[in-house]
């Protein structure tokens, strides 16, 4: 096995990108894994992070592939994380898979910059022998919903809750319209964003963040509002990429909640999604603990809960983890 390192060179971004592609859509309903993909990692780099994109190839085959996050601990100390990664082939048998994560993790462990741990979050629960192997907080949804999208309008509005079909043809019926937006809307999005993190207790990114989804995203990070009298009055982000729509981020005005208007939203976007050709639309997140009333909202439109494994730690030096785990508790304690 040989360790492959992707370059910005544009044979080697779409061997990455193609590879993602084609693992996902031999994932039944997981699909296309967008923060794997190569422009996600182009985002991150905007924003000042460190990116390493790497593969296993295998007599001249691609096995396996991960962007990864340099994270930096204390002193000269870090570790990786791959955000819903690493990809592995899905038609490998569980001993290959094996064999092929074993060479990764070694790869890793043994590189230059010495990392403590890798941070995965793998669709998969099966993991080689012989690691320490920790279940960490999730930085990612460990649960979503999913519509297939081959199912016609008529057949995914009668799969869905009948508060939910009720709320969008009251949200047309009083006449709030669907329209797309732009980089140039990004203060009236900010705002809806603000209005909404401060009403249900979200926390936010950094304005800039939002901005260079728009920016960087090559066409695929979609912005839509919903409007009511030329007043926008609620929006989302949608990622149109690989086999699937995916939910990125939503937000609505404190007035006018009467108008439904987020329930038509999200009817127009599963809709664009379809015409487009894509497989799945993916909400992107449910916790009924976490999100109640997000997580009802979302199970309205219908679809299929989807189960990822969480996120792990694959220590690779003991005794630097265990200090970072120390840290972490004494931070919270303080």
């Amino acid at each position: 096995m040989e360790l492959l390192y992707f370059t910005e060179e544009q044979t080697s971004r779409a061997k990455l990108e193609g590879f993602v592609i084609r693992a996902g859509e031999q994932v039944a309903e997981k699909g296309t894994e967008f923060l794997q993909s190569y422009v996600w990692g182009e985002i991150l780099q905007a924003e000042g992070n460190e990116i390493r994109r790497l593969g296993v190839i295998e007599s001249g085959r691609l096995l396996l592939a991960a962007t990864l996050i340099k994270k930096s601990l204390f002193g000269r100390f870090s570790y990786w994380y791959a955000p819903r990664g690493p990809i592995v082939e899905p038609g490998l048998s569980l001993e290959d898979k094996n064999r092929v994560l074993t060479f990764f993790y070694e790869s890793l462990k043994n590189s230059p910059e010495k990392p403590v741990f890798l941070r995965q979050e793998l669709i998969f629960k099966e993991v080689p022998a012989g690691y320490d192997i920790c279940k960490t907080h999730n930085l990612q949804p460990a649960k979503t919903l999913v519509l297939d999208l081959q199912n016609s309008p008529a057949e995914l509005l009668a799969a869905m809750h009948q508060k939910t079909r009720y709320n969008i043809h009251l949200a047309e019926k009083k006449g709030v319209v669907v329209r797309p937006g732009g980089a140039e809307d990004l203060p009236e999005f900010w705002r809806l964003l603000t209005l909404t993190g401060t009403r249900d207790a979200f926390s936010l990114h950094p304005r800039a963040h939002y901005q260079q989804l728009l920016a960087s995203g090559q066409g695929r990070i979609k912005l839509f509002f919903a409007e009511f009298q030329c007043r926008k009055i609620a929006a989302a982000l949608v990622v149109f990429w690989g086999n699937k729509g995916i939910y990125l981020h939503g937000a609505s005005d404190n007035q006018a909640r009467n108008l439904m208007a987020p329930y038509l939203l999200q009817w127009e976007m599963i809709k664009e999604a379809q015409s487009q050709g894509f497989r799945y639309y993916d909400f992107y997140g449910i916790d009924e603990q976490k999100w109640p009333g997000v997580t009802r909202f979302k199970l309205g439109f219908g679809g299929k809960v989807v189960d990822y494994p969480g996120t792990s730690d694959v220590v690779f030096r003991r005794s630097g983890y265990y200090l970072y785990k120390l840290l972490r508790q004494i931070r919270r304690l303080v």
